[in-house]
């Protein structure tokens, strides 16, 4: 490379030369021997530049090669440190397991009895956890989860006072208490309130508000109120009873045999008016239905009741009179007294025709209305039945809860559609009945007045 290099600088000067050559002969200011010098101390300072970095690569190869040992020996102490531990953990894993078989033929059945201890303290402070006496006596579970979870044996007042609890608590599930808890109310708040408790069964307050246990984030457990109290009215009574108990004498209570789980789910349980508004808008269609249809069944039976009593009047008096149907075939028998028989039957006829139109009106439309309750409440079913069937495409049958709204849906619009068809068939019958009444007392005493009328000619 420096030789291609300096064969290029002589190349450079000998034209260098030569152009000076020609200059010099023009101008005679610059000689070829200074052009020479110029181009061989250029040559130096190259070949030093050169010589310098060539010299600052081999320090840093031999820096990187020093860096490259160092890592390697660190390399080599970690995998002997490796190799070192891992022989110690082996060795303190057969110790370990020399150690464990030692001790657990030293506790022979006493490994076994401790055993047994952790397994029922674990078992009692799940029990007291959702038990309503631990309201009245806080921090009991809470030595007992120690014990449960703990690896070292149990001591001797640790035995004490698991027996200790189960005494306590057999006594307080035969008694019924009154003291002052923490509780949670309706809206999620904290209060202190005075609650009153029948054995493990129930726990309420003076006013008549029902308690549940509640498990909070930090593993404790606290009184919390019902959103909505049991339906009946005498468990609200009862437990306003119970609250002021002084100890004389009997008292009705009520209790929870599943201690708490039927409460709990009261809050579950829906109401009438939230089961009226799960049927959607097909039970909405359905109650419209019903309103209209028991509009028209009372109006019109109490027209035609009204339109049958005076019939029924008008047949004591022998003066016909427009406010009644009788009274109006009456009238057109008076107009049309000097006809034949036939023509007169004929004119009685016509009158009862146009008076049966006005007894049956509204009818066929609250029949319909009858029979349209039920059709539109097998819609809603089978609505419901789709959307239960896209939640088991969806979700699947694992939670029975995502396909309780098209289920629900189903089953309420069609005990709607019943409910709505039953009172609606009903008024139809009434009025067609009736109508019916009224219509053979017309055509009966239409009858009557021909034959008389014929009697006479």
């Amino acid at each position: 490379m420096l030789q291609k290099l300096s064969k290029g600088l002589i190349a450079g000067a000998a034209i260098l030369a030569a152009t000076a050559g020609t200059a010099s002969a023009q101008n005679n200011n610059i000689s070829l021997q200074d052009v020479l010098n110029a181009a061989r101390a250029e040559q130096r300072a190259a070949r030093a530049a050169d010589q310098q970095r060539e010299a600052e690569f081999l320090a840093e190869r031999n820096r990187q090669a020093a860096r490259l040992a160092e890592v390697r020996r660190q390399v080599d102490a970690a995998d002997a440190e490796s190799d070192r531990l891992a022989a110690e953990y082996e060795q303190n894993d057969a110790t370990i397991g020399e150690l464990t078989s030692e001790l657990q033929a030293a506790q022979g059945d006493f490994g076994e009895l401790f055993g047994a201890a952790r397994s029922a303290a674990g078992d009692f402070a799940a029990q007291l956890q959702d038990s309503v006496i631990s309201a009245q006596f806080p921090g009991r579970v809470e030595p007992l989860q120690e014990i449960a979870q703990s690896d070292k044996l149990p001591s001797d007042t640790q035995l004490r006072y698991i027996t200790d609890v189960m005494f306590e608590q057999i006594v307080a599930q035969s008694n019924t208490s009154t003291f002052d808890a923490t509780v949670v109310n309706a809206r999620g708040e904290n209060n202190t309130g005075t609650i009153t408790r029948i054995g493990p069964f129930v726990a309420f307050d003076s006013s008549g508000n029902y308690y549940t246990m509640q498990a909070l984030q930090d593993g404790r457990a606290r009184l919390k109120q019902l959103a909505r109290n049991p339906g009946t009215a005498d468990a609200v009574a009862n437990a306003r009873g119970v609250a002021g108990f002084s100890g004389d004498g009997l008292r009705a209570g009520t209790i929870d045999p599943s201690l708490g789980q039927i409460l709990g789910l009261v809050i579950e349980t829906p109401t009438l008016e939230e089961r009226f508004h799960s049927g959607g808008i097909f039970g909405y269609f359905i109650t419209g239905i019903l309103v209209l249809g028991v509009l028209i069944g009372v109006y019109k039976l109490v027209t035609l009741s009204s339109q049958k009593s005076g019939v029924k009047s008008q047949m004591r008096r022998k003066s016909p009179s427009r406010g009644n149907a009788l009274g109006r075939i009456m009238m057109a028998y008076d107009s049309n007294t000097n006809a034949d028989t036939e023509t007169l039957a004929l004119k009685l006829d016509d009158a009862v025709l146009k008076e049966l139109p006005k007894l049956d009106s509204g009818l066929n439309l609250l029949k319909v209305l009858a029979a349209i309750a039920p059709l539109v409440g097998l819609l809603g079913t089978v609505v419901g039945m789709i959307q239960t069937f896209q939640q088991i495409t969806l979700f699947g049958t694992g939670d029975p809860q995502i396909m309780a709204g098209g289920i629900s849906l189903a089953l309420i619009t069609t005990a709607m559609g019943l409910i709505a068809a039953i009172p609606l068939l009903l008024l139809h019958a009434l009025a067609s009945g009736t109508a019916r009444s009224i219509g053979s007392i017309l055509e009966e005493q239409a009858a009557g007045m021909i034959a008389a009328h014929a009697e006479t000619r």
